[in-house]
C-alpha cells in the first residue's frame, strides 16, 4: 500500500478530528501519476470526516503529483511550501486547503538529544 493510500485509510478509520470542529467543507485530491488520475474526496462536517475514492464536486480541489503526495503522506514535504513552489495547485478555498495540512504528518526533524538512538 502506498503512503498516500495509508494516509487516507487512517482518516477513514479516525472519522473525527476535534481540530476541525468548526469546519465544514469538502476537499478533493486529484493525484496524477503520468496519465493516471487517482481521486480522493474528504468531506468534513464539524469535525466528522468521511473519505471516499470519488471525483465528485468539492469546495476545494488540490492537484498534486503522486510523488509530492507520497512525500507529504510520509511527512517529508510541507504543504504550504509545496504550494509556494507550485508543486500543489489549489482551486477553491485556500484557507481550507491550508487547514488540511494539519492532517499530514509533520516533517521529520533532527533527533532529540535525549533520544538513545541519536548517538548523543
Amino acid at each position: 500500500m502506498s503512503a498516500t493510500s495509508a494516509f487516507f485509510e487512517r482518516l477513514t478509520v479516525a472519522c473525527r478530528d476535534p481540530r476541525f470542529s468548526k469546519v465544514r467543507g469538502s476537499v478533493r485530491f486529484d493525484i496524477r501519476d503520468g496519465g493516471h488520475l487517482e481521486q480522493w474526496l474528504l468531506d468534513i462536517d464539524h469535525g466528522r470526516m468521511r473519505v471516499t475514492r470519488s471525483g465528485g464536486p468539492a469546495t476545494t480541489v488540490i492537484q498534486v503529483s503522486s510523488q509530492v503526495a507520497e512525500a507529504m503522506a510520509r511527512g517529508e514535504v510541507n504543504g504550504l511550501a509545496a504550494i509556494t513552489r507550485g508543486d500543489i495547485m489549489v482551486d477553491g478555498d485556500l484557507a481550507l486547503a491550508l487547514r488540511i495540512g494539519r492532517l499530514f504528518p509533520r516533517e521529520p526533524g533532527p533527533p532529540q538529544r535525549d533520544d538513545p538512538d541519536s548517538g548523543a
